[in-house]
């Protein structure tokens, strides 16, 4: 069975010196451990519950930071698009583009992102089924790219709860090409009464450990040096510090198999 993949970093583009930081560390490890790895930040966050939510440090300084990753240590970037006129321009700083989850019925958004020739990550909404997910791949492929993966990010479960159906990984892998889990945004507990987002940092290396005993192609896992003090999602990252431990035990999980 072929090594998971990571995509890692922070949920956002904070500072530069966040980034490099993170990304950085990331990179060693994965090295030493030879996973394959995409550094991850969101040069605008456009889905927030609160008017006042961070959003972005600005359009062109946050890519050009990704930039600035991608080129100090030649490792691939990823990074979220929200509308179709952003595709074009974004593909030209980053190597994945990424479709939120809210997002993933969007025709418009799947077809610019596809046209641009980078690989299209298109995470599950949390409103649907792992098969229902193939129509959201045939939109993207209709242009000629075949570079699509799937993301299992949870499945809302009342009003501030999501699951996770474990069995999403393999049902989604039958339709072909790459399946990641989400181990981050899948531990958050959303809609909640005082508008910032919440979350079970605690679970994330179970769902981590779950999606590569069931043979996952990718783990996605946001990072940050200080959870508490990031832009956003400071309920659902992991702390950097122990990030590296948590692969070595995933990497024993898939060395078994």
């Amino acid at each position: 069975m072929k090594p998971f993949f990571l995509i890692a970093g922070p949920c956002a583009v904070e500072a530069e010196d966040t980034c490099l930081e993170i990304a950085v560390r990331v990179k060693e490890i994965t090295d030493r451990l030879g996973i394959p790895y995409y550094f991850k930040a969101s040069y605008k966050k456009a889905n927030r519950t609160r008017l006042d939510s961070f959003t972005t440090i600005g359009f062109e300084p946050a890519l050009e930071i990704l930039a600035k990753v991608k080129a100090t240590y030649d490792i691939p970037v990823l990074t979220d698009v929200h509308e179709s006129h952003e595709c074009e321009t974004v593909a030209q700083y980053v190597d994945v583009l990424q479709i939120p989850a809210f997002l993933c019925r969007q025709t418009d958004l799947l077809l610019a992102a596809g046209r641009t020739g980078k690989i299209v990550n298109i995470k599950k909404g949390q409103f649907l089924s792992p098969e229902a997910m193939r129509f959201a791949k045939q939109k993207v492929e209709s242009t000629g790219n075949e570079q699509v993966w799937l993301t299992e990010r949870g499945t809302t479960f009342g009003y501030t709860d999501l699951i996770v159906d474990i069995t999403g990984v393999p049902r989604m892998q039958d339709f072909g090409g790459k399946v990641v889990m989400d181990c981050t945004h899948s531990v958050q507990k959303p809609n909640q009464t005082e508008g910032i987002t919440g979350g079970d940092a605690q679970m994330i290396e179970i769902l981590a450990k779950a999606a590569v005993a069931v043979g996952v192609d990718g783990l996605f896992i946001e990072t940050h040096p200080d959870p508490a003090m990031a832009s956003s999602d400071a309920q659902s990252m992991l702390k950097l510090d122990q990030l590296e431990g948590l692969l070595e035990r995933c990497m024993a999980i898939r060395n078994v198999l």
